[in-house]
């Protein structure tokens, strides 16, 4: 697991969001508020921003740009706790085709993420003669 996790807020803004992925390399921010875990946010989540729908027309670039991280989040977030162990955090991550999973605890307070990295490396040391 990996305590040191950059996140972002609700109020963050699409291009703020687009200049952190450009700056790191991660997939998806967790969404804090209060240091309370609210949701996360995608890069396809900042994408379908611009992405063309039956029912509405197409932002403008500095309006798109302009859209809170609150109103693209995903609010239903799959997470664990520091106690979930090994084979089901696999499960997880297999079953909702996840790259990383927030740790939280009983408040939702954001404690760290686990990714598939941190998976394979656990399982490797298990598999490693004593």
């Amino acid at each position: 697991m990996t305590r040191s996790v950059k996140s972002v807020t609700p109020e963050t803004t699409v291009g703020d969001l687009y200049r952190l992925f450009a700056a790191d390399d991660f997939d998806a921010y967790p969404v804090v508020r209060d240091d309370t875990l609210v949701g996360v946010v995608s890069k396809l989540d900042a994408l379908k921003v611009f992405a063309f729908a039956k029912d509405r027309i197409l932002p403008h670039y500095a309006d798109g740009m302009g859209t809170t991280v609150d109103e693209i989040m995903t609010s239903d977030v799959v997470a664990v706790d520091p106690d979930t162990n090994l084979q089901r955090v696999l499960q997880l991550l297999v079953k909702h085709r996840m790259k990383s999973l927030p740790v939280i605890d009983e408040r939702r307070t954001l404690l760290g993420i686990i990714a598939r990295e941190d998976v394979m490396r656990a399982m490797a040391r298990c598999t490693q003669p004593s």
